[in-house]
């Protein structure tokens, strides 16, 4: 139970607004919470990272005032969190939505519980809906909304009291990239007003925009720091390799993960404080290698020495700042926490030529009554090919998907799966077809292991190796000995594990996955694309959507789609190398005031606060002076302005937000 907070040492200071003391919470024998320790202080945005099971959901509930700590001493705004909850706002991962609502009742109803005036329950009703896209549809029920605009309504109704604390956890699971960005634009406005915000991602992009992050893992706070500090104690560096070909680059990754010259030993990871090796760490994305090296000269020393005696090529090598989710993944894998990589246990197919077009479509176009959905998309794709169609909520990917794998039939257009272009829905093709939808495709009813049977025999696995690859879905989801469980008691992010075990039993040769990482902690979704890369190099070609483009760096090749339309294609770095103008990098002495005055001088999207830093993309140089001169004029002082690489992300955006002014 809560006690009064007499173990605090007394402060005069307003500024603490949240005081967390050997929290403690035990359900029966089990500990979620081993007595944590953490201070918030007022307009502070402060950031809780974990893996699932970690006791993050826990920590919120006690802070919200929604269940009693076993031990320890919480205040929230100098009272029990009982006490303070009508000054708190609590958003939860499961939406707190009325399904038979309307989306403006909804929000009539979030501000009736804390008495919002009518006048101003309509003005923030229009600031928050516009922002979030939703100012059109309020009319319509919560329950015939999209996973994405759910979660954009909850934030609206966690944001229409303008509470003095905010605690949101994992806010944006599920919201496109575009509006994750204005959101988290709105939360640095509310920072600035005061709010103080705490709040739980799993996508480590975004925590970074965090004033200080807390690690936590296993029930404890592991570090507490700003992104600063926690980079320079894990004392690493980033280099990006680059290689010529996919060949290539899968020989370069096996070389330098296996390859200390001294002992020969596997390297996979090891504590930077640990080690006297150049290289730390190597992970895989879709054109490139990240590898972590304590010295940089050193490293890439290392890196060259070892291709080279090789014979294998490079294409550039470049530094970088090591980034949080390198932070994040190397202290809990020095912890033994990582999930380990089995092997799919393959059966054998025959070899199929990589330069086959596996998923092919043509003019693809999809019509719903009066809208369209999908216009004139055209596709290839390659066996051994990861393929990213990315896109806003609504831009008709999940649509595109389903035509492509036979749930769906097209307007018009032309699809060949699998070099066939005819009886796209004969069950010997769906044999040779995986499928994993955003809604896990399990039954929820049915347990863990009964699921993965009925799978077995829906994709007519060989009876001599069902339980081969059983054992293979329930060892990599780390369910053993817990197979009989009920699917629907499964965290999202296992139910996610064993629904893409589910979707690969019978080794396909094509895979389309939704969304399959939404919500899922960067360890897991660091296994996960292990083993999707893994298919890859065995031949499988694979189509997946995703909303985390740090994620989408994994593709070999992608398209962003915009209202229906393919509007640019190729690898992460051609995308990239390819956007107009420059993006800066702008610290000032002011960030929120730079950024409002900066968004009346360009369009919004070209200006977004990165905790104390602001992105800012101008198309011509000579924008800079401009620039320079608007802040001057307004008293601002410019502390650095420097160029920096575009990110997946700012490439999505400006393509997104250019391509939707183009249609309009």
């Amino acid at each position: 139970m809560t006690t009064t907070p007499t173990t605090f040492e007394v402060t005069a200071s307003i500024e603490l607004v949240i005081q967390v003391e050997g929290l403690r919470k035990r359900y029966g024998k089990f500990v979620a919470v081993r007595g944590i320790d953490f201070t918030v202080r007022q307009g502070e945005i402060f950031g809780l990272i974990g893996p699932d099971g970690a006791g993050k959901t826990t920590t919120f509930h006690i802070l919200a005032g929604v269940m009693e700590a076993s031990e320890g001493a919480v205040q929230v705004l100098g009272l029990p969190p009982r006490d303070a909850r009508l000054n708190i706002g609590y958003l939860t991962q499961q939406f707190s939505l009325y399904l038979d609502l309307s989306i403006d009742e909804n929000l009539s109803y979030s501000a009736g519980l804390r008495k919002i005036s009518s006048d101003l329950l309509q003005q923030r009703r229009n600031k928050y809906l516009k922002l979030m896209g939703l100012e059109r549809f309020g009319d319509r029920l919560a329950g015939q909304l999209s996973g994405g605009m759910k979660q954009k309504l909850a934030l609206c109704c966690a944001l229409v009291s303008q509470p003095q604390i905010l605690l949101l956890d994992e806010p944006t699971t599920g919201v496109d990239p575009v509006s994750r960005r204005e959101f988290w634009d709105v939360l640095a406005t509310l920072a600035n007003e005061g709010v103080t915000i705490v709040v739980a991602t799993p996508y480590l992009d975004e925590a970074e925009r965090c004033n200080r992050i807390a690690l936590m893992y296993e029930g404890q706070i592991q570090q507490i720091g700003t992104l600063k500090q926690l980079r320079d104690d894990l004392g690493l560096e980033r280099l990006e390799v680059r290689t010529g070909n996919l060949q290539a680059l899968e020989a370069a990754e096996k070389i330098l993960l296996s390859a200390d010259p001294e002992s020969n030993v596997h390297i996979d990871v090891v504590h930077p404080h640990q080690t006297h090796n150049a290289i730390a760490d190597v992970q895989s994305f879709g054109d490139r290698l990240d590898v972590l090296v304590p010295n940089v000269q050193k490293g890439e020393a290392q890196v060259r020495r070892l291709l080279s005696q090789k014979n294998i090529l490079l294409d550039a090598i470049e530094s970088g700042e090591a980034t949080l989710e390198n932070v994040f993944v190397t202290r809990l894998r020095a912890s033994g926490s990582d999930p380990p990589f089995i092997p799919f246990p393959k059966a054998g197919r025959k070899n199929i030529s990589t330069s086959s077009v596996a998923i092919g479509a043509r003019n693809l176009r999809k019509v719903f009554g009066n809208f369209q959905a999908v216009e004139g998309v055209n596709l290839e794709i390659r066996y051994g090919e990861i393929y990213g169609l990315l896109g806003a909520n609504g831009a008709g990917k999940t649509t595109t998907i389903k035509m492509l794998c036979g749930l769906l039939e097209p307007s018009s257009g032309k699809i060949s799966l699998a070099e066939q272009t005819q009886n796209l829905r004969s069950n010997e093709l769906r044999r040779r077809i995986g499928y994993m939808s955003q809604k896990f495709t399990l039954y929820d009813d049915l347990s863990v292991v009964q699921n993965l049977e009925f799978y077995c025999g829906v994709y007519g696995v060989a009876r001599r190796s069902r339980r081969t690859r059983i054992d293979w879905v329930l060892e990599t989801c780390g369910l053993v000995g817990q197979e009989d469980m009920i699917t629907g008691q499964l965290p999202g992010g296992w139910k996610q594990r064993v629904a893409f075990g589910a979707s690969v039993m019978h080794e396909p040769e094509i895979l389309f996955l939704d969304e399959p990482t939404s919500g899922v902690d960067p360890l897991a979704r660091r296994q996960f694309w292990r083993l999707i890369e893994d298919f890859a190099r065995n031949g499988t070609a694979i189509l997946v959507t995703t909303h985390y483009l740090e994620e989408a760096e994994h593709c070999n090749r992608m398209g962003f789609l915009v209202a229906g339309e393919v509007v640019t294609q190729g690898s992460p770095s051609q995308i990239k190398a390819e956007q107009p103008g420059q993006l800066l990098e702008l610290v000032t002495d002011n960030t929120q005031v730079a950024s409002n005055l900066l968004k009346t001088q360009l369009e919004p999207w070209r200006v977004s606060i990165f905790g104390e830093k602001l992105h800012v993309v101008l198309d011509h140089p000579e924008e800079i002076s401009q620039l320079r001169s608007t802040l001057k004029e307004a008293k601002l002082q410019i502390h650095s302005l420097r160029p920096i690489p575009f990110s997946l992300e700012d490439a999505f955006i400006g393509i997104v937000q250019r391509a939707s002014h183009r249609s309009k």
